[in-house]
């Protein structure tokens, strides 16, 4: 994997929406999270052409990105937001603008298609990080996401991850903004679950589940099974809340394709389990969490009967986060139940 630069104070940063142009629809959340760019980071964000075009086309979008890497000013990329629909276009992006000027993109769920694409253009990228969630989080940043944040865009090396203390997946709603001065419900967290004897250390690769549904069912590009032999796989699910039984045909997929018995670790984040259209109680979130890690846990060992399973970080659709470092190594010690990634 291509190094990459980290960023210093007064760096400008790309703003994009390669996949739902979220700053059109909400712009009170948009100029928030700009405005936590600027004071708690002191970065300068710059916006391009689709970053609030709500509809833009997939050549529009493209081009963003195309430009966004070939901008010699812009030193990092962070998306404004998920979507779905990336897999129609990341696929014809050329390789070259990218592999030219490599630099950090944050972003995660539908941005799985694209950090998968840097990826197998030996570009490192971090899994997490959106405009909309982490950085313009009503009320405050949380202070965890904060910490791991500036590690991705400053610091470099390894770091020792850690389980937060308390989590949040219940929204408020975007179209009030009101709501942008209250802060989200933080409910205590059980931290990490472990399963396995032995240690790992590898490349990480992966992302949302759906979304790896999609590449594998459109036949997208991913790694070899040779370079499967390297990884450790980074899964998560989205605000869908994905059934145990989807999840499951997700995962034996990856188990007949003979991913799961090359793969040297798996590292699966805390399922986002509430939504607006589905206001799980705590009970049912709590049982809707267990089926789905008995579920993973059940298909992997089928495939795979050693290799380390830590199920419930603190990465993708669940809040504080860390921005996964992907395409990048990391080490599991499974004797002292800790986790090193390389940032």
């Amino acid at each position: 994997m291509i190094k990459l630069n980290k960023l210093k104070k007064g760096d400008k940063v790309a703003i994009l929406s390669p996949s739902f142009a979220a700053p059109g629809r909400w712009p009170h959340v948009y100029e928030l999270g700009l405005k936590r760019l600027r004071e708690v980071y002191e970065l300068e964000p710059v916006e391009f052409p689709t970053t609030k075009k709500v509809g833009a086309s997939a050549e529009e979008r493209a081009k963003d990105l195309i430009d966004a890497f070939g901008n010699i000013e812009v030193k990092a990329v962070i998306s404004s937001l998920g979507g779905d629909d990336q897999i129609t276009y990341i696929k014809n992006l050329p390789k070259e603008p990218f592999v030219n000027s490599p630099k950090p993109f944050f972003g995660y769920s539908d941005n799985t298609h694209f950090e998968s694409f840097l990826w197998l253009n030996g570009i490192p990228s971090f899994y997490g990080g959106s405009l909309f969630v982490q950085f313009a989080e009503q009320g405050k940043m949380n202070e965890f996401t904060v910490k791991y944040l500036k590690y991705a865009l400053f610091d470099e090396g390894e770091i020792e991850l850690e389980a937060s203390k308390e989590y949040n997946d219940i929204g408020l709603d975007w179209e009030n903004p009101d709501n942008l001065s209250k802060n989200r419900l933080y409910e205590p967290n059980v931290g990490w679950i472990w399963n396995g004897n032995q240690n790992a250390e590898g490349i990480t690769w992966g992302g949302c589940v759906e979304s790896i549904d999609e590449l594998l069912r459109h036949g997208v590009t991913i790694p070899t099974l040779d370079e499967f032999e390297s990884i450790i796989l980074l899964t998560e699910t989205s605000e869908e809340i994905p059934s145990a039984d989807y999840v499951r045909r997700v995962y034996r997929a990856l188990g007949e394709r003979g991913i799961l018995k090359r793969i040297k670790g798996l590292l699966v984040g805390r399922p986002k389990a509430w939504e607006f259209d589905k206001q799980n109680s705590t009970e049912q979130k709590e049982d809707y969490r267990r089926q789905q890690r008995e579920t993973i846990l059940e298909i992997v060992r089928k495939y795979n009967s050693t290799i380390p399973i830590i199920q419930n970080l603190d990465f993708g659709h669940s809040d504080p986060q860390v921005p996964m470092p992907y395409g990048s190594k990391v080490r599991i010690d499974t004797q002292n139940k800790k986790i090193f990634a390389n940032f």
